[in-house]
């Protein structure tokens, strides 16, 4: 199932109308239409929204069997999140997110890639670019992030990444509380 049919399979099972959800959102029962029947390509902002208005997290759209709460989670079984708009691969390095205190990613961005808009959320993110440059906006504030250097911030304040260099950048990252 491609991730607008998990949004609408979500929506169905909250009883909520695409307007409702739209509402919640909020953005246009146009956009949560032509997301789910996947004519839209949703910035990380709006799927946090439709996240949060469908009491999930963004991973759930993703999630294609149920996985287990393992110790190790072999690389082949990881949850892959991607999205054309994104032109990142993010990859959730643990599972069940929703019984974890805090979510670990393996992110890889594209040249040009990245999250498209700025967002928000409760918690923390701690992180370290492996290889590349991202540049980090927190707020009105850009900061450039070399590899071998990381990061630390509070979600609540609106935040922005993306790869403007010509390699692709490597990154492990992670929040607390799962939120994503």
């Amino acid at each position: 199932m491609d991730i607008g049919g998990k949004i609408k399979e979500l929506r169905e099972k909250k009883s909520l109308t695409m307007k409702q959800l739209s509402d919640l959102v909020p953005c246009t029962p146009s956009l949560i239409s032509q997301i789910e029947r996947g004519k839209a390509d949703p910035s990380i902002a709006t799927l946090k929204k439709i996240a949060s208005a469908l009491n999930s997290n963004i991973v759930d759209f993703f999630s294609f069997s149920p996985s287990q709460d393992d110790v190790i989670t072999r690389s082949e079984h990881r949850t892959v999140l991607q999205l054309p708009r994104w032109d990142a691969r993010i990859q959730c390095l643990t599972r069940n997110p929703s019984r974890k205190k805090m979510q670990a990613f393996y992110t890889l961005i594209k040249p040009g890639g990245g999250s498209h808009g700025l967002y928000s959320h409760e918690g923390e993110e701690f992180g370290i670019v492996l290889k590349g440059e991202m540049e980090l906006l927190l707020g009105e504030e850009t900061h450039v992030v070399r590899e071998d250097d990381s990061f630390y911030f509070s979600s609540t304040v609106p935040h922005d990444w993306n790869n403007r260099g010509k390699e692709d950048v490597v990154v492990i990252w992670v929040i607390t509380p799962p939120t994503f």
